[in-house]
């Protein structure tokens, strides 16, 4: 072979092998290192490169089979040439030195060089090289069919099955992963909705109402003054029309109805022809399956209830989309009344703040798997209601009671978040 080829043309012979080596250890890395989601989005969006890619990995197997052919192929020709060429100008003794020369050229430019580069840029490479694996892979199936089949007999005896490569579905906490790790890709404000709605299933109807002591409503046995002058305050679209108390509740008023008796006198039976039935909830009702329930029955107010059918408080399908884009509407009646910022180190808390909105807005974290208030969990940890000045810690964050009555606490100062060392 050496007296036919000059050894300029053995050795240009050989650059080429090792690069065609580079170029089949590097695309193998790349197309394993493909981000399998965005593969399916470029492919959808109609990228040639990246629609054979995914066809090519639908049968990883075969993929493997034929680059691990080439790669072969070519490292058992460079090593049969370098042969050739040591021989000729060294003789025997040349061969060994060869060998040694070739494993490491192999090792550095046709192995570790390329393959960290398609790690880093995948798409880069594994495009193009699908673009060229496709084509080659129908020309050398039967060789790579024969080859897979002794590869998976070997497995099937060794006990390994065949599953496919489907992409397999991701849990919440997996998806959770994924909107953290887009980094700048969403805006902070998208992330945070992206991830409220992960979340919908954790947090259910009890954890957004208003509670009973808290709902304003329409009371038919009231006086008509007081009630003209609740409808004429109100910052709501939607209210609940009762006897005597909430808990005997006889239907829900919209006030867009209202608009029928411009001409005529508000009376309480007038009022009470335009009610709409009640809607009943169980309470611990997720929220994401009450979106879905709202939606279906194209309602936007429920009335939540416990096991013995007492209310327990109501939710709006308001209350549900500010739980996923934060609040969008602001009663300048009850702004900033739930914190008042002492020092820069103190607040001063009323006691029955929602624990849920007063992580959100104060970015803490406190505890929300048990009470909904302040004050219940309190009396939770302390199994009593304590007196002014006692201390606690709760998560880490320095609580102090200032204000109770006979039943309940009024108000707290909670200090700085400090550190918990495990």
């Amino acid at each position: 072979m050496g007296d036919d080829i000059p050894l300029a043309g053995l050795i240009s012979l050989l650059v080429i092998l090792l690069l065609l080596s580079a170029f089949f250890s590097g695309s193998e890395t790349a197309l394993m290192s493909l981000n399998r989601y965005q593969l399916r989005h470029k492919a959808r969006e109609g990228h040639r490169g990246a629609r054979l890619a995914e066809r090519l990995l639908r049968r990883p197997d075969r993929l493997i089979g034929l680059i691990l052919l080439g790669n072969n192929l070519v490292n058992f020709s460079a090593a049969s040439l370098v042969a050739v060429i040591a021989f000729e100008i060294g003789g025997q003794p040349a061969v060994a030195l060869g060998t040694l020369i070739l494993t490491l050229a192999v090792l550095i430019f046709s192995e570790a060089a390329p393959k960290t580069l398609a790690a880093l840029h995948p798409e880069r490479f594994a495009f193009p090289a699908a673009l060229i694996y496709y084509p080659l892979l129908k020309i050398t199936y039967p060789i790579v069919w024969l080859t897979n089949a002794a590869s998976n007999g070997v497995l099937f005896l060794l006990g390994v099955r065949e599953n496919g490569a489907e992409l397999q579905s991701l849990t919440r906490e997996e998806l959770r992963t994924l909107v953290y790790e887009a980094g700048a890709r969403l805006s902070p404000r998208y992330r945070t909705m992206l991830l409220s709605i992960l979340d919908l299933e954790k947090v259910t109807v009890d954890d957004v109402m208003v509670p009973h002591n808290e709902i304003i409503g329409i009371d038919l046995n009231g006086d008509i003054t007081a009630i003209e002058t609740i409808i004429r305050d109100s910052q709501h679209t939607r209210m609940p029309v009762y006897r005597d108390d909430i808990d005997h509740v006889v239907g829900i008023l919209h006030f867009r109805r209202l608009a029928n008796l411009a001409e005529q006198e508000v009376t309480k039976d007038s009022l009470e022809s335009l009610l709409s039935e009640p809607y009943f909830i169980p309470e611990g009702t997720p929220l994401s399956t009450q979106l879905v329930q709202f939606q279906r029955r194209r309602e936007r107010i429920a009335l939540v209830v416990d096991e013995y059918g007492d209310i327990q408080g109501i939710v709006t399908l308001e209350d549900i989309l500010e739980e996923i884009v934060g609040e969008f509407t602001t009663d300048p009646s009850d702004e900033e009344t739930d914190v008042i910022k002492e020092t820069s180190n103190t607040f001063l808390v009323d006691a029955t703040a929602n624990i849920r909105e007063l992580n959100r807005s104060q970015d803490w974290n406190l505890p929300t798997d048990g009470p909904k208030t302040i004050n219940g969990l309190i009396v939770e940890m302390l199994e009593t209601i304590p007196a002014p000045g006692t201390r606690l810690k709760i998560n880490g964050y320095p609580i102090e009671i200032v204000e109770t009555d006979d039943n309940r606490i009024r108000s707290v100062r909670v200090g700085r978040h400090i550190p918990t060392l495990s």
